[in-house]
């Protein structure tokens, strides 16, 4: 499609400069043209899907097409962009403009300084190098945040791809950092400590080489707070026994192990862990719920404030903060309920059902792979809502799912508790089939949250924004 896209552009932009196919090719490498001095006055971006199909530039991506205006063009023999041969039709050339496509090829932040950012332009008899126009990689984009409720001085990883030479973060609330920021020389993260003085929720924005990036609004954001085992929410127990899967705020919350974030979830608890940990084949290992009481944070209408009734399910999602210490694989897995309508009977039991507003997660397999999973500090673990069962059904049917229907189906139900349990089944999950074995690790939750995820690309042209 783009091959398509570029012809049409192509031919357009030489039907409106007036050329015909009679002309005389020969006449390009005469000496008059050969000799004649090179200008390059101003680059255009040619786009025929925008709503200004040739705009003046001072930025360009690889893969886009140019126009360089200026005069004594005809007869150029090579173009140099940072460096890099690039190759042009000589048919798309007048004395005027110079049409060029940036090749995929062309190095960006691995060129030579001495190139970077330049045009060159080579005659027989002279050459010309143009140096107002930034070459950029395709748009910076974000995947996800390593760590999205981080404390002061806890270093944070921002994800994503063309995130190369980012010099300068602005975090909500208007915060700036620019110094001691690490960039990867392949653009797939940057990474930042956490300043003080950070009190809002909402979006980082950076800026690099290739632009700028804008994260999802859920860094720092804790204002639709589930549970946080440290007096917002409140925690539901019942038949508390030792022996029982049943977790309470007495016997089984701990102290963050690594002593900054005062109580937390030890998903199972250490008594389990005392007496041998969870066997093999065992359903419902642990069970955490929310009290579901009609206290102030039981509503979740009131998160509506922040993320707009209507919005998508994609675009809202749980997250948690999760800290394993030693690698975890090849047994185990957490579920997710958003009421206590379920068995914690995990992937492939009938809590797994099309229509079921449940979640799992497996973080030690991705893409069909067993990678041993573990954390050197509290890492962040997002699941939008789409991913909860229910949703995903609505949404593979073309139904539309949004964040009211999560919050009538959790106000709703019977049992408006809203948990998260351990699971030590056989199941398969992303391809891989799991024979459990037993399980007696330590695995860290806690901030229990609801949160916008949207992901933004920042137009290169604010003016075709919608």
């Amino acid at each position: 499609m783009k091959y398509l896209k570029y012809t049409r552009l192509l031919c357009m932009a030489l039907l409106a400069m007036g050329f015909t196919a009679c002309n005389d090719e020969d006449a390009y490498f005469e000496e008059d043209a050969q000799n004649s001095p090179i200008v390059v006055n101003k680059v255009y971006l040619q786009d025929v899907e925008s709503s200004v199909p040739d705009r003046e530039v001072t930025f360009a991506r690889l893969g886009q097409v140019i126009r360089l205006s200026g005069s004594g063009l005809y007869g150029v023999r090579k173009v140099y962009i940072n460096g890099y041969d690039t190759y042009f039709n000589r048919a798309l050339v007048s004395d005027q403009s110079l049409l060029v496509q940036l090749n995929k090829e062309t190095p960006v932040a691995e060129a030579e300084e001495e190139v970077r950012n330049t045009i060159r332009l080579v005659k027989d008899g002279s050459e010309f190098v143009y140096k107002d126009l930034v070459v950029r990689a395709a748009s910076p984009q974000i995947s996800h945040i390593s760590n999205t409720l981080p404390l002061e001085g806890e270093k944070v990883i921002v994800y994503g791809a063309n995130l190369q030479e980012t010099l300068k973060l602005t975090l909500p609330g208007g915060v700036e950092v620019s110094a001691g920021i690490e960039s990867d020389e392949d653009g797939e993260w940057y990474s930042f400590t956490m300043p003080g003085g950070v009190s809002q929720g909402g979006s980082i924005t950076s800026e690099g080489a290739n632009g700028t990036a804008v994260t999802p609004a859920y860094f720092n954001e804790k204002s639709c707070m589930i549970l946080d085992f440290d007096g917002t929410g409140v925690q539901g127990f019942w038949s508390w026994d030792a022996g029982k899967s049943m977790c309470d705020d007495e016997h089984d919350v701990a102290d963050d192990p690594l002593g900054k974030r005062g109580k937390c979830a030890l998903l199972v608890p250490q008594r389990m862990l005392d007496a041998g940990g969870a066997v093999s084949s065992k359903p419902r290992v642990s069970e955490w719920w929310t009290a579901g009481n009609d206290e102030p944070t039981d509503d979740w209408n009131r998160m509506t404030g922040l993320i707009p009734a209507e919005t998508p399910v994609n675009e809202v999602a749980f997250q948690f903060d999760i800290y394993v210490p030693q690698p975890w694989s090849g047994t185990g897995h957490i579920q997710i309920s958003l009421m206590n309508n379920f068995n914690i009977s995990g992937i492939g039991s009938d809590d797994d059902g099309t229509n079921n507003a449940v979640a799992f997660c497996v973080p030690w397999i991705k893409e069909g792979v067993v990678v041993p999973f573990y954390t050197e500090g509290w890492q962040t673990v997002t699941i939008p809502f789409s991913q909860f069962n229910k949703y995903a059904t609505l949404l593979e049917n073309e139904e539309e799912a949004t964040f009211q229907m999560v919050i009538d189906d959790r106000n709703g139900a019977s049992y408006r508790n809203f948990g998260m349990g351990f699971v030590n089944t056989n199941f398969t999950f992303g391809g891989v089939t799991v024979e459990s074995t037993l399980f007696n690790q330590k695995i860290y939750v806690d901030n229990w949250r609801v949160v916008p995820c949207k992901k933004t690309i920042v137009s290169d042209f604010p003016d075709e924004e919608e």
